[in-house]
């Protein structure tokens, strides 16, 4: 991961954006990789929205051909059980082998330890770098706090 971080805070909101990724509308994050194309998570912000993960499953086998929005999986938090959707189109090449054994990092390090799983792909033409992110982010909330359009 690389050291260089963009500090967010809006409302009670607040966190470091790692500016080596690329970021989606759905609060997911993807990371090139060395052994597969790219590494997906999910944001701190969607962990936020989501609670603490306790289990998951994906539905799709590595070397399966995946498309954007298509659910892969599936995972369950003290909140409620949802399914997992991809944010790119590629070959899914894994999960994170680590992730049955910490599956709670999903929350407690989403960018680091607890991403989801890896494919062969290219990012969504609508991805956007940490600084998109960041005004995305300011809208969202604005939005849910009421403060916006």
């Amino acid at each position: 991961m690389g050291d260089s971080y963009l500090a967010y805070a809006r409302s009670k909101f607040r966190t470091r954006l790692p500016a080596d990724r690329q970021f989606t509308q759905s609060h997911f994050w993807m990371a090139r990789d060395a052994q597969a194309g790219y590494r997906v998570g999910f944001t701190r912000f969607a962990t936020r929205m989501l609670g603490e993960i306790v289990e998951f499953e994906f539905e799709v086998k590595p070397g399966d051909e995946i498309e954007v929005g298509q659910a892969i999986g599936w995972f369950e938090g003290f909140k409620a059980v949802t399914d997992l959707y991809t944010p790119l189109a590629g070959q899914f090449a894994g999960p994170n082998p680590e992730l049955d054994a910490v599956v709670g990092e999903v929350h407690r390090s989403p960018y680091d330890r607890g991403w989801l799983y890896r494919v062969t792909g290219t990012p969504p033409e609508d991805a956007m770098d940490a600084e998109g992110y960041a005004a995305f982010l300011d809208q969202t909330i604005d939005r849910m706090s009421g403060r916006g359009s």
